[in-house]
């Protein structure tokens, strides 16, 4: 659990704008984070233009949509490989079935 105490101040630029966040996150991370940000603003906002608060919204909703997008792609990701792994067991299940049949053929001398 995350108390008060490990709370802190932190300060972030985004859009040219100074922004003061309380967190529990390292400062390196919250940093990145920011700079993720300020980097889809910039891509957004016309060259020349200074970015208006509507251009840091608009990113934001740009990348959640990016993260709505990796999830779904996760998602598809995890249920091809959970039935890659199911065929892989029925697989093995079918050989370790048909070894002791096998085997009782052969005989020991």
């Amino acid at each position: 659990m995350v108390s008060a105490m490990d709370r802190r101040a932190l300060h972030v630029q985004v859009a040219g704008q100074r922004y003061k966040v309380v967190s529990t996150t390292p400062e390196a991370d919250l940093t990145r984070l920011a700079a993720t940000v300020d980097a889809k603003v910039a891509e957004l906002t016309p060259q020349g233009r200074v970015p208006a608060a509507q251009s840091v919204v608009l990113a934001a909703l740009a990348l959640a949509h990016e993260l709505e997008e990796e999830r779904a792609r996760h998602r598809l990701f995890e249920v091809k490989v959970r039935d890659l792994l199911r065929r892989m067991l029925l697989r093995i299940d079918d050989a370790l079935e048909s070894t002791p049949a096998e085997e009782e053929g052969v005989s020991s001398e």
